[in-house]
């Protein structure tokens, strides 16, 4: 049964890009929805039961596209359940999860670069009821052909635009319905060298390499790994979590990473990928996606992975700086379905 705020139709995309006349027109009429674009777009929206963030690159069952200021990405919420929305900064990161329902999933959008994107990377996997009540989402991002560009998430009840805040729409589903979440990551670990830290951050200056201390710039040098189009794969009790490098400075000797490495944990080396759009297709494949009612994709794969034009699956939805699947994760696909 459709949800009162539902706009699902055989007319009306559940999960799919729209002109933004369009979308504004579907929130006057009271649809509940999840939304992506560039900022000039969302900031022509009227206020309504909506969360946004912002990105110019998706992922479409066509293939990857970078779309413009008249095109916007929708998600049909109603159709999944009941929503509520609420937005939360730096110090309140906890309570979303301890606010979602029991029975149902928070897609969050935060802003790459602030305060709550480091906190949250950080103690997600911390926060109270955090795998019992989970947390699914993505880092809005920018146009990075443009210079001075800042990511935002949108609190769409007022129609504000936040770089400090994250957006969240808690969704109910259905009694009976569980949220299955899944994370598709194509990187497997190279069997190398086993690299471990000693501290949780995103800049560690040195690792132990099977033992033996190293600064981390030099070892990832010596690999030939500067590039950054291979991730850091580590084994969180047999699931693979990529922590993606930003960048290396060689002359400083410094390492900046886009997720955080934590201590305790044993990471390698992705082996090399040679056709990213056939991985992904491969791995796609394994997964009963018919219930997909959400994803998102890494702006890393996008890249690396040259996917503007490539179609990898029928799954949709927007490509992010970092994608959310109880914590913070980094060049993997994100996908919501139920069960």
């Amino acid at each position: 049964m459709k949800s009162p705020n539902s706009i699902a139709s055989d007319a009306n995309p559940i999960n799919g890009l729209m002109p933004v006349d369009a979308v504004a027109d579907l929130i006057r009429a009271g649809a509940t929805l999840s939304l992506a674009g560039r900022k000039a777009a969302l900031d022509r929206l009227p206020a309504g039961a909506w969360i946004a963030g912002t990105s110019p690159y998706f992922m479409t069952a066509e293939g990857g596209r970078v779309v413009d200021d008249d095109v916007l990405f929708v998600t049909d919420l109603g159709s999944i359940g009941p929503v509520s929305f609420a937005t939360y900064d730096a110090n309140e990161l906890d309570r979303i999860s301890g606010d979602a329902p029991d029975s149902g999933v928070a897609l969050a959008v935060i802003p790459s670069g602030s305060i709550c994107h480091s906190e949250f990377a950080k103690n997600a996997a911390s926060y109270p009821m955090a795998f019992l009540r989970p947390t699914v989402g993505w880092i809005s991002g920018y146009d990075l052909s443009q210079d001075g560009e800042c990511a935002w998430a949108y609190d769409g009840q007022v129609a504000t635009a936040y770089n400090d805040r994250v957006a969240v729409a808690h969704i109910t589903l259905p009694e009976g319905t569980n949220p299955i979440i899944e994370i598709v990551n194509i990187f497997s670990a190279d069997g190398g060298d086993v690299i471990r830290f000693e501290e949780t951050g995103f800049t560690p200056g040195t690792c132990l390499v099977n033992g033996e201390r190293r600064v981390f710039s030099d070892y990832i040098v010596e690999r030939g790994r500067e590039g950054g189009d291979l991730p850091l794969v580590g084994d969180f009790g047999g699931a693979r979590v990529n922590a993606s490098i930003k960048n290396v400075d060689v002359n400083a000797r410094t390492v900046e990473l886009y997720a955080p490495v934590f201590p305790g944990v044993d990471y390698s080396f992705a082996a090399p990928v040679a056709d990213y759009a056939a991985d992904f297709r491969e791995a796609l494949a394994d997964h009963p996606f018919d219930g997909a009612v959400w994803s998102c994709n890494c702006i890393l794969n996008f890249l690396f992975g040259q996917l503007e034009g490539v179609a990898i699956g029928g799954v949709a939805g927007p490509v992010t700086f970092g994608e959310v699947a109880y914590q913070l994760l980094n060049q993997t696909m994100v996908v919501i379905r139920k069960d």
